[in-house]
């Protein structure tokens, strides 16, 4: 898929910092940045980018998990041989709609586990390919879309970033729960 022109910044010097802080070359890097808003509709726009241009691994956590457009392109990407893992928060998702997702996904062979160990997992999350970060308040759900004032950022080409959002993904990968499909 071809990604919508992408203006190109500098990091923040926090950003650089941090990834300094992390063990990071001590290298300046220039990053392509995007931001979204919704209801707008540009969050939901980048969310799907990430995904769609998703070519060897996604890795997910989410809070809220009900966004059928965000289903479809998992599953496309797990259909066209892209690794797809998620963690979710086991509390945030116990209605039916987060249910019906969450069954979904499984059933097409993707690892979903669910998250107790806080009072809110409240990470959203994508990490795609080792080096493409989307983040922000945008839960991964139709309320996020289409009714909430949400932000979505995406940090394009910037492994040193990713590494350390591949970090705290892991560590709430290995403390989740499999979900089993409810049908």
């Amino acid at each position: 898929m071809i990604r919508s022109p992408r203006k190109r910044l500098w990091l923040p010097s926090f950003l650089i910092v941090s990834a300094l802080a992390l063990g990071a070359a001590p290298a300046v890097q220039a990053a392509d940045i995007q931001v979204g808003f919704s209801p707008e509709g540009s969050a939901e726009v980048l969310v799907l980018d990430v995904l769609q241009s998703a070519q060897h691994q996604i890795r997910m956590m989410g809070y809220s998990f009900t966004s059928p457009k965000i289903v479809k392109a998992l599953i496309a990407a797990k259909q066209r041989g892209v690794d797809v893992r998620i963690v979710l928060d086991e509390q945030g998702n116990r209605s039916k709609a987060s249910r019906a997702a969450m069954n979904l996904v499984v059933n097409a062979g993707i690892p979903l586990r669910t998250d107790s160990a806080y009072k809110i997992q409240h990470d959203k999350v994508i990490i795609s390919d080792g080096r493409n970060v989307q983040t922000g308040s945008f839960n991964y759900s139709a309320a996020a879309a289409n009714s909430n004032s949400e932000n979505a950022l995406v940090i394009w080409d910037f492994p040193d970033v990713a590494k350390p959002y591949l970090s705290h993904w892991q560590s709430r990968w290995d403390q989740g729960q499999q979900y089993k499909s409810t049908y």
